[in-house]
């Protein structure tokens, strides 16, 4: 995911320490509308963090945190696993009936392991900074978006080696399939989402998310062909994928960086780590739509996954400390982490 936000996370934490504080109580998340914080879990642990994912056969949720990944019980928010010696993490997929892959962006290699065991079984050479990542259905691939060089890293599943590899127009973010053999990416830097065929590995369209711009986040809704674009200028620019164009464009909250869809109800949701809001966007009709709630969470809550049902959905954020003494002319060097600060926060209906 993007770096500045990770960067803008940490400032804002630090500005915002006192105001977290006080938002400690369930009752202080509270915002009307169908959604509210459920808990929130303390799991602390060391790391940075980026995408999140629950095993849809397991249900346990999986948080990349840098050099490892954290696998939290969902029930009871504790750790019941710790995937590690990887280099620096981005995301997890889980191949129907078979392993779980990690992009492994620091190590330019998708980790490859067991989901009884939590042991790597397989390290596989990717492009430059693998980042997004998914799992495609129909072909039973997995496909790892470079940041980097520009370019997808496909894999085949049955045997874990590299069938071939995709150019790109420009630096990918998130992916998503349409379970029918179609995968849609966003593309930061041209401000684009690109339609591929997974089947024959070929990029058949991009598409302009104007007027919004630097998309980071993608959902779909698979039954529809709706696209829900998550952008920096607090827009989430919805497409459909029927005949490429944007079809709307609600106001988000600031600093999205993750999105995704639950059909059980029609909820679209972006997550906006620096005004620390959930926006949940109602699907009403396929060219109406509306923003039906911006529930407060936490500052630096930028990342965000649902459950297999669409009811629940997780962010993770911490709190950090002052910024190293002499760093006003680094504007890239980060504070540290409160240790054990790290948190789960849990939103359901």
């Amino acid at each position: 995911m993007k770096l500045r936000g990770w960067i803008c996370r940490s400032l804002l934490l630090v500005a915002g320490a006192m105001l977290a504080t006080t938002m400690a109580t369930t009752i202080s998340f509270a915002a009307e509308g169908p959604f509210h914080v459920e808990h929130t879990w303390q799991v602390g642990g060391e790391g940075g963090w980026d995408y999140i994912a629950v095993d849809p056969q397991t249900n346990l949720l999986y948080i990349t945190r840098g050099d490892h990944v954290q696998v939290i019980n969902r029930e009871s928010g504790k750790q019941v696993a710790d995937i590690t010696r990887l280099h620096y993490t981005h995301g997890v997929v889980f191949a129907k009936g078979g392993n779980g892959y990690i992009s492994d962006g620091g190590g330019n290699q998708v980790v490859a392991f067991d989901r009884k065991t939590y042991k790597v079984i397989h390290t596989i050479p990717a492009g430059t900074n693998p980042d997004g990542i998914l799992y495609e259905p129909v072909t039973r691939t997995v496909w790892a978006f470079n940041g980097r060089s520009h370019n997808v890293t496909v894999i085949d599943t049955k045997d874990d080696k590299v069938l071939g590899t995709l150019e790109l127009p420009g630096k990918p973010e998130f992916p998503v399939a349409d379970g029918k053999g179609n995968i849609y990416g966003n593309i930061e830097d041209k401000s684009e989402i690109v339609h591929i065929d997974a089947r024959t590995r070929k990029l058949l369209a991009t598409w302009p998310v104007a007027p919004g711009e630097s998309p980071s986040g993608l959902a779909i809704d698979q039954a529809n062909g709706i696209l829900f674009s998550v952008c920096d200028n607090q827009k989430m620019a919805i497409v459909s994928t029927k005949t490429g164009k944007v079809i709307a464009t609600p106001t988000i909250g600031e600093g999205p960086d993750a999105a995704r869809f639950s059909p059980n109800g029609g909820y679209a949701f972006s997550s906006n780590g620096e005004s620390g809001t959930l926006t949940v966007v109602h699907e009403n009709s396929l060219r109406h739509f509306t923003v039906v709630q911006n529930l407060l969470t936490e500052k630096g809550a930028r990342t965000m996954t649902l459950s297999p049902d669409g009811n629940k959905a997780y962010l993770v954020t911490a709190k950090f400390g002052s910024r190293p003494a002499g760093s006003a002319n680094q504007p890239h060097s980060r504070p540290p982490m409160i240790p054990g600060s790290f948190t789960v926060i849990v939103v359901g209906k």
